[in-house]
């Protein structure tokens, strides 16, 4: 088979008796592979062009211009360049698309670096008083547990961006070609496996930060911060700074002074990364670029990893070359070798991905070409050792670790449920000014959940009554009261801020769950609880490939239908309707729903009913179908 490799064509062969020379392409970095992968690199006879973009990263100065001249300018918006290398410092450019008018109102959204979701009690202080001074009076929790915020002007994105920089946070890698925020589970039990989770997804965060100056030069004048990132500290002993420049000879280390791993090209495309202990599926593990499950001996020590690579959810109707997928299992490191291993991947998707097509350029697109045999060989031309292989583990499950929970060290944490991430004030509704009351008055941390809602930790187990008190008080409900439809689902923001929407989500996903919940009870079968998620286009945010009952938008008031994930959150749905109009909601699926009542299995789940059955069986079922025919 042969795949290109940056502007290389790169054959590859297997051999289980000889290595070979191996030569980065980008780089002329040579080794001898200690691998049965054979790659023979040789020039085409018409070498490509660069892309754009990937041009544009090249010119940058590591990402400083032409943003830095364009954030003088008296505009109120950045060209388009600059624009793309804003990302990197964690903003995006939108306009509101509702207002019409040949004048846009250009504004930002700002994305905030929260590895393992954690958020200070001083940083959320911030925040507040930032959204409502220099934002849209709101905030957004994301699904990769950080918050980001609405409506910011160009003349005060570097008061924000540097308030945030002082306090000890960082907006930097939030958005980009980079690794993004490390996630972890939300969940801040006071047990060994729990506790490595949280360090290791900010070993992650530091270990692949980017170091480019820019970020200082642009939004501190070049000084230091007045703070550290408060993440790194908690790293310090493990001495992650000198892991990132140890050079083992084998190419993961560029000839770049300013980025040794990420060069002046950065990746190919944005890079996730996720780690759990086993059983725990709060954060959707298979759909990162690399998962890692933490594996501990009886006694609760640090043995070494679980790694799964090649999982990503984005992709573009009508092109069958796009497409979600769940990671496959790599295998297994020990403690000592994880950050080699972690680079090594890094440095194969950076020198391997596809920076030609930058719809193929996620890294689950080169596991998927090569197999996730031959790609494994390939980390492991980097990385100089074999990968052992997977450790057995426990079943995954999944829990959105809301309502109240002990710690095990004697405190509590609250899971606090929250529709779609929206974090604002409205009527009686006052979840904004609630949170800021909690945390001036218990100084409490907080930490963002994978499902956009937010967990108070260490509680002090006195205070609960007073915490209901004010919650109740705030117009919030109590998560036991919370209809699990709700509970269960995520919706991205889409219209009218994002570029890319082709249609709403986050602001109709609340009629979909009572229109839903409206059928269920219908057809008698209101105890079921169906994980349902809704994106405004195929990129996929919100994770809706994985959902059991998924809603794609592809035009206005217009959605694909998805069905046949795992509640569990372990594979891959699939298309079932390409086109459906809001108002055929019911329509479609009173069928789907009345199979299932037929056909169910005992304690079977709705998305393993559609996942066993597959979508041919549900359209034939569909046909024949009599509207109000079937109840339990």
């Amino acid at each position: 088979m042969k795949l290109y490799l940056s502007a290389y064509l790169c054959s590859l062969a297997l051999s289980t008796q000889h290595s070979s020379a191996f030569m980065h392409p980008s780089f002329g970095v040579s080794q001898r592979s200690s691998t049965s992968l054979t790659m023979v690199l040789e020039k085409p006879k018409t070498e490509k062009k660069l892309s754009k973009l990937e041009i544009l990263k090249t010119q940058s100065n590591h990402l400083t211009n032409p943003l830095k001249e364009q954030l003088k300018t008296e505009e109120i918006n950045v060209s388009k360049d600059a624009m793309q290398i804003l990302k990197y410092h964690g903003s995006y450019m939108q306009t509101n698309r509702e207002i019409r008018g040949k004048v846009k109102d250009y504004q930002f959204m700002l994305r905030l670096k929260q590895p393992a979701g954690e958020l200070p009690p001083d940083l959320y202080r911030l925040l507040d008083d930032l959204s409502a001074k220099h934002g849209q009076g709101d905030l957004r929790a994301t699904t990769r547990q950080c918050f980001q915020m609405h409506g910011i002007l160009k003349g005060n994105l570097k008061t924000v961006i540097s308030s945030i920089m002082n306090i000890g946070s960082s907006t930097v890698g939030a958005c980009g070609d980079v690794s993004r925020n490390v996630m972890t589970t939300p969940a801040p039990f006071a047990t060994p496996e729990y506790k490595y989770a949280n360090e290791w997804a900010k070993v992650f965060a530091q270990l692949f930060r980017p170091m480019t100056p820019a970020f200082s030069e642009i939004w501190l004048d070049g000084e230091k911060a007045a703070s550290v990132e408060y993440w790194s500290k908690e790293v310090s002993h493990l001495n992650v700074d000198d892991a990132m420049v140890e050079d083992n000879g084998r190419g993961i280390i560029l000839p770049d002074s300013t980025e040794p791993l990420y060069g002046d090209r950065y990746l190919p495309r944005k890079f996730k990364i996720g780690i759990t202990v086993p059983g725990d599926n709060s954060i959707d593990i298979y759909t990162n670029d690399i998962g890692v499950i933490v594996i501990c001996d009886d006694k609760g020590e640090l043995q070494g990893f679980n790694v799964m690579v090649g999982g990503g959810m984005g992709r573009t109707h009508n092109k069958e070359a796009t497409f979600a997928r769940a990671a496959d299992h790599l295998g297994y490191v020990p403690k000592e070798d994880m950050m080699e291993l972690m680079k090594s991947i890094l440095a194969s998707q950076r020198d391997h991905g596809n920076r030609d097509v930058r719809a193929n350029a996620r890294m689950k697109y080169l596991v998927h070409t090569l197999g996730i045999d031959n790609f494994r060989q390939l980390v492991e031309s980097y990385f100089g050792k074999k990968v052992q292989p997977w450790k057995e583990i426990q079943d995954f499950k999944y829990n959105d670790w809301m309502g109240w929970w002990e710690q095990g060290d004697g405190k509590l944490f609250y899971g606090l449920h929250v529709d779609n991430g929206r974090v604002k004030d409205e009527g009686e509704f006052r979840l904004k000014t609630c949170l800021r009351v909690l945390v001036d008055k218990f100084n409490l941390s907080m930490i963002i959940s994978p499902t956009q809602s937010i967990v108070f930790r260490d509680i002090d187990p006195k205070d609960k009554p007073e915490i209901e008190s004010i919650l109740r008080n705030h117009g919030i409900i109590p998560v036991e009261e919370v209809d699990p439809l709700a509970r269960l689902a995520m919706a991205c923001p889409a219209l009218p801020l994002c570029g890319l929407a082709q249609t709403e989500a986050e602001r109709r996903m609340p009629s979909y769950i009572d229109r839903v919940r409206g059928l269920l009870t219908k057809m008698n079968i209101d105890d079921e609880e169906i994980l349902m998620r809704m994106t405004g286009c195929p990129n996929g945010c919100a994770r809706p490939y994985m959902a059991e009952l998924a809603f794609v938008g592809d035009g206005p008031n217009s959605y694909q239908i998805w069905l046949g994930g795992s509640p569990v959150l372990t594979r891959t749905a699939y298309p079932y309707i390409a086109k459906m109009k809001d108002q055929d909601l019911e329509t479609t699926l009173e069928p789907v729903l009345g199979m299932f009542i037929q056909q169910r299995q005992e304690f079977e789940a709705f998305g393993d009913f559609c996942h066993r059955v597959g979508a041919d069986a549900i359209e034939s079922y569909a046909k024949s179908y009599s509207p109000g025919s079937v109840k339990a």
